[in-house]
């Protein structure tokens, strides 16, 4: 079943919403992320994405305590990434209820990082992000370009077991300009596994062309926080 996923953004301690992710564009920024979790919650959320973004950036996990106020406080499934480089970094949150853990630049960085994690927690439990800009996989934050196309790591992931793929269009991240569902459609017909999409998404008419694609969620930021239609309407479309 499509999933409409609501994104909580974490970047010292508050809620944001970043224009391409690059720190100092903050669209949003707001005190409370616990209020925030319980708004998507209380209006039908039954996954929630959570980005530790000084993780991201900055390899430093600055945001811990918040989520688990939220994993713990909130009782519906969560997926959580930022800053995520080591064996421990991903236990002491699996640990917490996290349902899956994401890995981006160690994975990247480390192929077998994922096949140990794999191994350790299980598929299920292993997301891996890739972050396509221009066509290449980016790395720490969206700050550096890899050698390496979506499908060419996704192939590989999904061959040392990650349980889904995250896929984050760059060019159309925070931009409120529409989506590419083109380049999702791909990497979704190249995969037998999950992918969630995000990027981009504007209006309901984009989560309709990402739900075409194949793909099995869609991660939206932007535009909930920024009011272009309520989570309700997103919601709606799960079941169209």
């Amino acid at each position: 079943m499509f999933k409409i996923i609501p994104a909580i953004d974490l970047k010292d301690k508050k809620c944001v919403s970043l224009v391409q992710g690059i720190p100092g564009t903050e669209r949003v920024s707001l005190d409370d992320p616990l209020a925030i979790a319980a708004r998507w919650v209380s209006e039908g959320a039954s996954i929630l994405h959570l980005i530790d973004l000084d993780g991201a950036i900055e390899g430093k996990r600055l945001n811990s305590s918040i989520i688990e106020s939220i994993v713990k406080e909130f009782k519906v499934e969560t997926q959580v990434g930022g800053g995520i480089r080591s064996k421990e970094d991903a236990s002491q949150l699996l640990a917490l209820g996290v349902n899956r853990v994401i890995i981006g630049t160690a994975a990247v960085n480390n192929l077998s990082f994922v096949e140990m994690l794999v191994r350790e927690f299980g598929s299920k439990r292993i997301m891996v992000a890739l972050d396509s800009k221009n066509g290449r996989v980016t790395t720490h934050g969206w700050a550096k370009q890899s050698a390496f196309t979506a499908i060419g790591l996704g192939k590989k992931f999904e061959e040392l077991g990650a349980g889904s793929i995250l896929f984050t269009d760059i060019n159309t991240e925070g931009l409120l300009m529409g989506v590419n569902p083109e380049c999702t459609a791909e990497l979704v017909q190249a995969l037998h596994i999950p992918v969630i999409a995000s990027g981009g998404i504007t209006t309901l008419s984009d989560i309709e062309a990402i739900k075409k694609t194949g793909a099995r969620g869609v991660v939206i930021g932007a535009a909930l926080y920024m009011g272009k239609f309520t989570l309700s309407e997103a919601l709606a479309q799960e079941e169209r």
